[in-house]
Parts: C-alpha cells; sequence; structure tokens
C-alpha cells in the first residue's frame, strides 16, 4: 500500500485548528448522547412515580415490594454503594428518607420521592457522562478504520471490549463493532492488529491506541503486547470538545508520549507517534505543528475534521 503522511491532510497549524462551527457541532453531539443515556433513567421515574401513587400515605411505600430499588436511591444509595450495603442499613436508610422528607411532604409526597430519585440517578448519569467523550471519539476512529477497510477489500476480525474474544467482522453489528477493543486486518500476508487503551508493559502505563506487528491471537495471549519490538505506532486520543480544557488535554497527551518516545528509545527502537483531538486551539494547533516537522510526531489529525480521519486511517493501514 502506498505510504501516506500527515501531509496529507495537515498543510499548517492553522488547518489543525477546531473551528467554532465543529466545536458547535461537538457540543450538540454529547448532548444528544447524554439525553439518550437518561432515557432509562426516566422511564424509571415514571414507574417508580406509577407505583408510589397507588398509596395514601409515605410510610405505606415499604408496603409495595416492586419498588424498593426506587425508594433506595431516592435515600441517596447508588446501586454500586447498595452492593456493599447489608438490608440493614439499606432499611435504614429508606427509613430516613420517609420520616425526614417525605411525610414532610404531605400530600406531595409522591413528587418528593421522584426528585431524589432522580438525584440519585442523576449522579449515575453523571459518572458515565465523564466518559462519554472519550467513548464517542473511540467509536468514531473505529467507524472511519473499518470503513478504510471496507474500500481496500480488507477482511478484518474485532475485539469484544467485554469478553476479549476475537470475532470475524460479520459476527457482529455495526454497533458492537463500533464499540470493540480492537481490530485486527491482514494485508500482504502481514498481520495488524490496533488495541485501545492498554498498559504498555515496557513503562507501565496506559496508551490509547496500539498498533502492533501480530496477530490477534498473540496480543490476547499478551505475547506482542509484552514485546516492544511488535509496537508499530502509538498514539494519544483526546475527544473532549470543551475548550477551555483543550491546553489541558494536550499537556496530558503531550507528556505521555514523551514517555512513550523515551521509554522506546532506550530500547533503541523509533515507533510512530500520533496524536488526535477533538478540540485544537491555535497555541496548541502551533506546537502539534512544530511536532510534525521535526518528527517527534509522526501525524496527528483533528477528530471533527472527516477528512482528517480518513487520512490518519489510512496512514496506520499503511505502516
Amino acid at each position: 500500500m502506498l505510504q501516506r503522511s500527515f501531509r496529507d491532510h495537515v498543510a499548517n497549524a492553522q488547518s489543525l485548528i477546531t473551528s467554532y462551527e465543529e466545536t458547535r457541532a461537538g457540543f450538540i453531539s454529547i448532548a444528544l448522547e447524554r439525553n439518550k443515556k437518561a432515557t432509562p433513567y426516566i422511564a424509571e421515574a415514571r414507574s417508580l412515580k406509577d407505583q408510589a401513587s397507588l398509596v395514601i400515605t409515605a410510610p405505606e411505600l415499604l408496603n409495595i415490594p416492586n419498588i424498593k430499588n426506587g425508594l433506595c436511591a431516592a435515600a441517596g444509595i447508588s446501586d454500586k454503594a447498595a452492593g456493599h450495603l447489608k438490608n440493614e442499613g439499606i432499611n435504614e436508610a429508606i427509613h430516613g428518607l420517609i420520616e425526614n422528607f417525605l411525610e414532610p411532604a404531605g400530600a406531595n409526597f409522591v413528587e418528593e420521592l421522584v426528585y431524589r430519585f432522580l438525584l440519585t440517578r442523576g449522579d449515575t448519569l453523571g459518572g458515565s457522562i465523564r466518559n462519554l467523550a472519550g467513548a464517542l471519539s473511540q467509536r468514531k476512529l473505529t467507524r472511519s478504520i473499518v470503513a478504510s477497510l471496507s474500500i481496500a477489500g480488507l477482511d478484518y476480525q474485532w475485539q469484544h471490549a467485554l469478553n476479549r474474544k476475537w470475532f470475524l467482522k460479520e459476527d457482529g453489528t455495526n454497533d458492537d463493532v463500533e464499540m470493540a477493543r480492537g481490530i485486527s486486518w491482514t494485508q500482504n500476508n502481514t498481520s495488524r492488529t490496533l488495541l485501545y487503551n492498554i498498559k504498555v508493559p515496557l513503562f507501565k502505563n496506559n496508551v490509547d491506541l496500539c498498533l502492533l506487528d501480530c496477530h490477534p491471537d498473540n496480543a490476547t495471549k499478551e505475547i506482542a503486547v509484552s514485546s516492544p519490538s511488535h509496537y508499530l505506532a502509538l498514539g494519544e486520543l483526546k475527544g473532549g470538545i470543551d475548550p477551555a480544557g483543550a491546553d489541558e488535554r494536550w499537556k496530558t497527551a503531550r507528556s505521555a508520549l514523551k514517555r512513550v518516545r523515551e521509554a522506546f528509545s532506550r530500547q533503541a527502537l523509533n515507533p510512530h507517534l500520533f496524536f488526535v483531538g477533538a478540540a485544537i486551539e491555535p497555541r496548541m494547533a502551533e506546537e502539534i505543528w512544530t511536532k510534525l516537522q521535526t518528527g517527534k510526531l509522526a501525524n496527528a489529525a483533528n477528530l471533527t475534521k472527516p477528512d482528517h480521519i480518513s487520512s490518519l486511517c489510512n496512514w496506520l493501514l499503511s505502516i
């Protein structure tokens, strides 16, 4: 395959900068996904309200066995916390909820119950939202890699994010593949495996993206992962769209890539290093451009620019 480079999509520092329109589109995308994730909690709240409305007073809620989880959440106990409590502790919290908050609300106790339930579920949702930008950026990149493989006429395998098993491309839906922990393909009798979020034994730190020269079986058995010579490219992926945190995310990525470069150089190895970010501000873009020109970065792309991502994915396939 024709060797690709960053110059295929990056002409200068200016071409890396995230525009206002791209920032706005990114915020809207996150908002839509947040609402999608909130939908099950809203449905739970409606069900809780329906069942709680069957009784006249707050203490009678204890007589409805099917809403104990809802009462528990309204009492401020998350699902995770509930797993560490015995029934005695949970019951004490529920009684405290009824005596201190629901009974004083009088005839409005059902509304008070639902509001407090949603507060706890909101915290749960907030925890998942904090990881949302990273998950969406990973899916976006995977989608583009799969598209490049399809155009090239290459078959691929994908690794399930939970059980770590490898499947053929036809053994999963588009959503399954986009949620994959890894993608592997063979080209010219050479296997390549891209893995997300793995701890590199050479320096015991996580790296967002690692392209390995190996068959997926060896990646699963950690054979290639433990061998520095199998690493062809390592990259940092920062999907946060908020411009206010862009510089901090870049500093984190820059430090991580510096550790990678130093660790591999001690082994007389020089794998490709690259950076992909959604929020790239002017000063940050200048620094990235300088690193590209001096060879400290082999490639970089703005996640909000489709042409950048397509080009970067084709570059990965060309390595």
